[in-house]
C-alpha cells in the first residue's frame, strides 16, 4: 500500500559532482553537490543561493564538473561540512559547517590545469567537464513568505538557483573508456559515487539490455559538440 508521506529531502539518487570554481582571490574552491543532470551537452546544476560555488559561478561564468567513482568516496567525504563562503551562511552554520580556503588540500585532490576555464580540475576523478555558464534560472522566486516559518532561521531563504551550464570540454580517463571506440564512456566500466538521501551507494552490474541502447549514440550528439571543437581550433 503506498502512504502519503513528507520526506525533508527528495535525494532519490544522483551522481555526486565536484564542482571546482575560482574564488575571488585566485584560490579554488571545490564543492561536492548531487542536484545536477545533463541533455546532450548541457547540464543543469542546483544549490542554495547563498553557497559560495554559485556566487562564483554567477561571477566568473565558468567550472570544471569532476565526477568522482567509488574509489575517491573518502576525498569526497573530507569535504563534508566545510564551505569557502566566509562568514559562513547562518543556514550552514546551524549545520555545524566551517569555512576552509583551500579545500582542494582538505580533499586531498590534486588540481590540475584545465583548456577552457580557470577553474582546476579534479586530478583523481576519471571524468572533468569544463563547463561555461549559458543561464541562471532562480527557484524558490515565486511570491511566498517563507519568513513565517519556525524553522526559516536555519534554513536559506535567499532560495535555490539552478544553473545551467554548457559543456566546452569533456577529459576521461583510458580506465572508463570503451575499447576502440575513443569517445566512448564504457558504462561498465565507468562506476559513478551515486548519493541517495545523503549515503553513498555505487552502481552494481547491468540488470537488462535496454532497448534504447539499440540506438547509436551518435544520433543524440548535439551542435554544442562542434561549437566547442570550433572554439578549440581557433585558439
Amino acid at each position: 500500500m503506498h502512504q502519503s508521506i513528507s520526506p525533508a529531502i527528495l535525494y532519490l539518487g544522483t551522481p555526486v559532482v565536484l564542482v571546482s570554481t575560482v574564488n575571488e582571490n585566485g584560490s579554488y574552491n571545490l564543492a561536492p553537490m548531487s542536484s545536477a543532470f545533463w541533455l546532450g551537452w548541457r547540464c543543469l546544476l542546483g544549490f542554495e543561493a547563498v553557497s559560495k560555488t554559485p556566487q562564483n559561478l554567477i561571477r566568473t561564468g565558468e567550472c570544471v564538473l569532476n565526477l568522482p567513482s567509488v574509489a575517491q568516496v573518502d576525498a569526497v567525504n573530507r569535504l563534508a561540512y566545510l564551505t569557502g563562503s566566509n562568514p559562513v551562511p547562518a543556514g550552514k552554520s546551524k549545520r555545524n559547517y566551517r569555512f576552509v580556503q583551500d579545500k582542494f588540500v582538505v580533499s586531498g585532490l590534486t588540481p590540475i590545469a584545465s583548456e577552457t576555464v580557470e577553474a582546476a580540475r579534479a586530478l583523481e576523478c576519471p571524468i572533468h567537464l569544463e563547463a561555461k555558464v549559458s543561464r541562471v534560472n532562480p527557484v524558490m522566486a515565486d511570491e511566498y513568505d517563507y519568513s513565517v516559518h519556525e524553522r526559516s532561521v536555519e534554513c536559506s531563504l535567499e532560495g535555490i538557483v539552478c544553473i545551467e551550464v554548457r559543456i566546452t570540454r569533456v577529459h576521461a580517463h583510458s580506465s572508463v573508456l570503451m575499447d576502440g571506440k575513443r569517445n566512448r564512456i564504457d558504462p561498465d566500466r565507468w562506476r559513478p559515487l551515486i548519493m541517495s538521501f545523503q549515503r553513498f551507494y555505487g552502481l552494481g552490474p547491468e540488470l537488462s539490455e535496454s532497448r534504447l541502447a539499440g540506438i547509436p549514440e551518435a544520433m543524440y550528439r548535439t551542435p554544442d559538440i562542434d561549437r566547442a571543437n570550433v572554439v578549440a581550433s581557433e585558439k
